[in-house]
């Protein structure tokens, strides 16, 4: 019963994480080609393309962390694992504990700075976004991040 909420959570968080990258970076390649052309065919500039393109790799990494923790490529200094192979359960253990620290303190740190986004009305420059848009991406993803390295821990407890 577990393992099909899982499976079918792990289907659902994936979807979202794949088509939003996918929707997000192509965006942001339209822009930048379409500001390329008309910067050296038409002399004219658009001044919210470079906006545009700052929030999507602020959104592109935050999701990217994500997808990361699910695939198992987060950056970690394996030296130890290499000189000491029978600590390998108990530091990917410790590493995945850490991931969870980090995740919560994203998701906790990340709704202050939302909420006071949201209490301060502020606006981005060129596209007048509001700045709590863009920040709601890091309590989002700071829950993703738990969620998937949550995952990832029962899936190393079930291999074994």
């Amino acid at each position: 019963m577990l393992g099909k909420i899982l499976k079918k959570l792990d289907t659902i968080i994936t979807n979202i994480e794949e088509w939003t990258l996918f929707i997000i970076v192509m965006t942001a390649l339209i822009s930048l080609f379409a500001n390329v052309v008309l910067r050296y065919g038409f002399n004219y500039t658009l001044a919210w393309s470079e906006e545009l393109v700052r929030i999507v790799i602020i959104y592109s990494t935050f999701i990217g962390a994500s997808v990361a923790v699910k695939q198992r490529a987060m950056i970690r200094i394996d030296a130890v694992v290499q000189i000491f192979p029978k600590l390998k359960s108990g530091l990917t253990f410790y590493t995945n504990f850490l991931m969870l620290v980090w995740a919560g303190m994203i998701g906790y740190y990340g709704y202050k700075m939302t909420v006071l986004q949201y209490t301060t009305q502020q606006k981005t420059i060129c596209m007048e976004i509001p700045l709590v848009i863009i920040y709601t991406i890091m309590p989002v993803m700071g829950i993703m991040v738990f969620i998937r390295t949550v995952q990832v821990m029962i899936q190393d407890f079930q291999s074994k």
